[in-house]
């Protein structure tokens, strides 16, 4: 019997292995992976707790080379993540953030780096040749953070870059200047002394073809960490 309960004499409900979901949301902000002696890559410190017999070994590891050979394809963030493997269920959040999970049908969806959380190995990870974001090739489910609940939307249309999640199935964006932010008073004050940076109303990404872009509904780009650097290290902003 549970110790904890309200005011009302009801408590919070408490999981344990058989009634925690497989593969799916326990709450809004935490996801459940169900492992059977498979394997996930995992962003190192998105892994909250887990059931079962598990074990974590980054990227480097000898044993996982034929894997990391055929589903990991980006240099530059290896240090940044470790591939789950064993029995159990693992469940995984990012600072109270929304957290979901998507499939992918021979598809390809580039996502920024720090919103990524984990994916199934049948999925190829590359760098983009946008700095800061990832992209998944092939079919499979990948676990993604966002800041606020993700919005899907339709191209041709011009975003915020800091609202921007990613994008699937459509060219990528290239970069849209409105006149205030080379022209007039504001142009003028950068000019003179380098303050004021752009707003998304000033400058966007801006997407053309078909394909779908993924938003998040604020501003606000979640932080991530120095490329290398460990999760208790300093993070870029």
């Amino acid at each position: 019997m549970s110790a904890f309960a309200t005011a009302g004499g009801t408590g919070p409900r408490i999981f344990d292995p058989a009634t925690l979901p497989g593969d799916d949301n326990v709450n809004p902000y935490t996801f459940c992976v169900e492992l059977a002696g498979g394997r996930w890559f995992l962003q190192k410190g998105k892994m909250i707790a887990y059931y079962g017999q598990m074990s974590f070994n980054g990227v480097g590891y000898g044993p996982l080379d034929a894997l990391v050979r055929s589903a990991f394809h980006s240099p530059m963030h290896a240090a940044d993540w470790v591939v789950a493997e064993g029995t159990g269920k693992m469940l995984l959040a990012d600072r109270a953030f929304d957290v979901n999970s998507f499939d992918l049908d021979e598809g390809n969806l580039t996502v920024r780096s720090g919103n990524l959380l984990a994916f199934e190995p049948s999925l190829s990870l590359k760098q983009s040749i946008v700095p800061g974001f990832l992209t998944l090739i092939g079919t499979g489910k990948f676990v993604a953070a966002s800041n606020g609940p993700v919005v899907f939307m339709e191209p041709p249309l011009r975003v915020d870059p800091e609202a921007l999640v990613g994008w699937a199935d459509c060219p990528s964006p290239y970069h849209h200047y409105d006149h205030g932010y080379l022209r007039g008073v504001l142009g003028g004050v950068r000019s003179l002394t380098g303050l004021g940076g752009a707003s998304g109303e000033e400058h966007q990404y801006e997407f053309s073809g078909a394909g779908t872009v993924l938003l998040q509904s604020t501003e606000k780009v979640l932080a991530e960490r120095a490329t290398g650097a460990g999760p208790g290290q300093a993070t870029t902003g």
